[in-house]
């Protein structure tokens, strides 16, 4: 068969279904890069398990603060592991701290959990 013999095949047309959309509408404003970073910030620094605990206890403690000598104990780490992981919560927002006399006490801070809790809740 040469070029100007070939033989041109067209398909069928097929009956197209209405076209339905498959989901919902998003109701829900997406992030903002800004609000994105700080939000993976966050994670990023709970991504440690001793971090996780960490930030637990401090959250859960009835007197709502700790002394960082206080939480060695709870996680099995020395003094100088616990205030690095301290150090890396704190500058990532989730926790504040305060010199107390030559100790310091960690405190979590309720608005940056509220932000991690409404970042993966449900939208109505």
């Amino acid at each position: 068969m040469t070029e100007a013999t070939a033989i041109v095949r067209e398909l069928p047309l097929l009956a197209q279904p209405a076209v339905e959309a498959c989901c919902a509408p998003l109701q829900a404003a997406a992030l903002t890069e800004a609000e994105a970073a700080e939000l993976a910030r966050r994670f990023a620094a709970l991504s440690d398990p001793v971090r996780l605990r960490l930030l637990n206890l401090l959250a859960t403690h009835p007197d709502g603060a700790v002394c960082a000598c206080d939480l060695v104990e709870p996680v099995g780490k020395s003094q100088p592991t616990v205030s690095h992981h301290l150090r890396i919560l704190r500058e990532a927002g989730l926790v504040i701290s305060e010199k107390r006399g030559t100790n310091v006490w960690y405190a979590a801070v309720p608005a940056a959990l509220a932000s991690l809790r409404d970042a993966l809740a449900p939208r109505p």
